[in-house]
């Protein structure tokens, strides 16, 4: 017997929230599992996740139809990242926010798909660079965008009693 499974990335839809914010859950689970407070069940929350998905800028992952990692690609970027000392002084970057993959897929290559996705984007619109931030006790993401190639930057203060977040960047060409 054969099994075909499909594997897709695409922009959401309104009928998906639903299914992201169970990914999220699975995720956010995971991370609380591991020691890791930089999300919780106020955010991401489904307001957020639905204003992405109105402003056409957040993209799923699916296998066969389910949901198992998201993320929001856009050009805004927090006040807070003109302080950093950015490498791409021309401005012509998106950033990513919010990715996430269920705990269940975690370590299976899904986050590392969702960024490649986001390096085309890049390739696509003629930009230069990719601009993130995560938070610093949060050692599984720091050194997945290290290993991806991310340079850290700076820190920065973003949530009332959180830690600072760290930004990346990495160059596109």
């Amino acid at each position: 017997m054969q099994f075909i499974i499909r594997v897709v990335i695409r922009k959401a839809e309104i009928k998906d929230i639903d299914q992201i914010m169970q990914m999220y859950s699975s995720c956010v689970k995971g991370m609380i599992e591991a020691g890791i407070d930089q999300w919780d069940d106020t955010y991401p929350n489904s307001e957020v996740i639905y204003q992405d998905i109105i402003n056409a800028t957040y993209y799923v992952k699916t296998i066969n139809n389910k949901i198992v990692g998201g993320v929001n690609i856009d050009q805004l970027q927090d006040k807070e990242y003109l302080d950093i000392k950015w490498k791409d002084q021309e401005n012509l970057f998106l950033v990513v926010h919010r990715l996430a993959v269920s705990k269940e897929f975690w370590s299976k290559g899904i986050g590392k798909k969702l960024m490649i996705f986001t390096e085309l984007l890049v390739k696509k619109k003629n930009l230069k660079s990719i601009r993130l931030d995560t938070y610093n006790t949060n050692p599984m993401a720091i050194n997945f965008y290290q290993n991806l190639g991310y340079t850290k930057k700076g820190e920065i203060f973003l949530k009332p009693n959180k830690n600072e977040y760290y930004c990346f960047e990495k160059l596109i060409f």
